[in-house]
């Protein structure tokens, strides 16, 4: 073999070994990536299931206390009032 086919072949043999190695190490990197977002979609549902119970925990002693307590509407204790003012039965 010629020195000159001898230099093109040690530069392939290199250029494809080093490309071999470059994509196990982008390979391995992406493969560590994805695991990082199953991992953070993993801890967005855990904390979206901690947001749900503390929603329904809210919500089931809401109906506790309306059980518990009688709750007015802002409006009809407007009204009330305004019916005071006006001079109705209490002015009689």
């Amino acid at each position: 073999m010629s020195r000159a086919s001898k230099l093109t072949f040690l530069g392939t043999s290199l250029f494809a070994g080093s490309m071999v190695v470059a994509v196990h190490f982008q390979q391995k990197f992406e493969k560590e990536a994805m695991h990082q977002g199953v991992i953070r979609d993993m801890e967005q549902q855990r904390i979206k299931r901690e947001r749900q119970l503390d929603f329904d925990m809210q919500r089931a002693l809401e109906a506790e206390y309306k059980k518990d307590q009688t709750v007015h509407d802002g409006a009809g204790a407007v009204g009330s009032a305004a019916g005071i003012g006006t001079g109705g039965s209490s002015s009689a």
